[in-house]
């Protein structure tokens, strides 16, 4: 996967939730998650995104870092969107996508911080 497909990817991410949450019940509680989960779906790719304008390795780690926690806490919300039955039809492809959002940035974060070490012993 190429940096553009993925980057991509975690827009498409944000905006398939957004389209999730507007079909939630008007209910107070969903409009707490509702909130969460979107700030949370949509932090993925934008810090993602962030992280590819980064000014030094250790930024860009850090960034995609940022993003790998906001795939992880969109997997919570989205778990306890399931529990509570607010959606039945699309958040389980949802969860699927964030779970290999996840897997994706960690181990991309993990690349990129060998990589840096290896430059940093070559010094």
């Amino acid at each position: 996967m190429t940096p553009e497909d993925l980057k991509k990817r975690t827009q498409q991410f944000g905006i398939d939730v957004i389209k999730m949450v507007r079909q939630f019940p008007k209910t107070i509680d969903a409009f707490e998650i509702g909130k969460q989960i979107i700030r949370s779906s949509c932090s993925v790719g934008a810090n993602y995104r962030s992280s590819r304008r980064a000014r030094s390795s250790a930024e860009f780690i850090s960034k995609l870092k940022v993003s790998e926690e906001e795939a992880d806490e969109s997997i919570f919300w989205l778990e306890i969107i399931k529990a509570v039955d607010l959606d039945s039809k699309s958040v389980d492809g949802l969860l699927k996508e964030a779970d290999e959002l996840t897997s994706i940035l960690t181990s991309s974060g993990k690349t990129a911080k060998q990589n840096l070490e290896k430059r940093n012993a070559k010094k």
